[in-house]
């Protein structure tokens, strides 16, 4: 029963949309009414500044970290209750019930879960991320590719349990697919280039 109540934390904490709440704390604005009207740090940083956009991305992994180690110490380390975690902060994140459901796109929650679960296949993802992003200039680009590398690199590196290469392969597809919208602007050539924001 615990290792249940371990799932569902992570997806209530995966809800908390600190984005929103940064950006309507520092701005009074709305975040989701600016830019393309996500919640995550790339939308932040686009529409509020660094300083907001690095504390959402931080606090946006943070709460992934947390929640594959609470579902750790809750369930006795089991690889099926830390990757149903890990899943369901990435499904919070998406689907937040503190705004209606309405939510990002699960990067920042996705590294930080899988830090955590599977920390050195996903170092190795973050640095295909920074690599894509410095050869294309598209976060969604780089998103894109070190979620679909990770499986993988966990496969390759760490052998773990089925479980858990099944979970890493189940949040590259989620990535993808929350990534739908700028795989159009890609195709078409608008896609929007990364900038480190405007110094607020």
């Amino acid at each position: 029963m615990t290792s249940l109540l371990g799932v569902v934390i992570a997806f209530l904490v995966g809800g908390i949309p600190f984005g929103y709440l940064l950006v309507r704390w520092k701005t009074g604005e709305d975040v989701r009414e600016k830019g393309s009207g996500n919640i995550g740090a790339t939308n932040v940083l686009r529409t509020s500044g660094r300083a907001i956009a690095v504390a959402t991305l931080a606090l946006d992994i943070a709460k992934g970290l947390f929640a594959v180690w609470l579902a750790d110490k809750l369930s006795d380390g089991s690889p099926l209750w830390m990757s149903l975690a890990a899943l369901a902060v990435m499904a919070g994140h998406a689907y937040p019930v503190f705004l209606k459901f309405q939510g990002g796109k699960a990067v920042a929650s996705f590294i930080g879960a899988f830090l955590y679960l599977t920390p050195i296949p996903m170092m190795a993802a973050l640095v295909v991320l920074v690599m894509v992003v410095a050869a294309t200039r598209q976060i969604s680009m780089g998103s894109m590719v070190a979620a679909g590398s990770l499986p993988l690199a966990t496969w390759l590196i760490e052998h773990p349990p089925w479980i858990v290469t099944l979970a890493t392969l189940a949040a590259a597809v989620f990535v993808i697919a929350r990534h739908a919208a700028n795989i159009e602007r890609i195709r078409s050539g608008t896609e929007s280039v990364f900038r480190f924001g405007n110094p607020r």
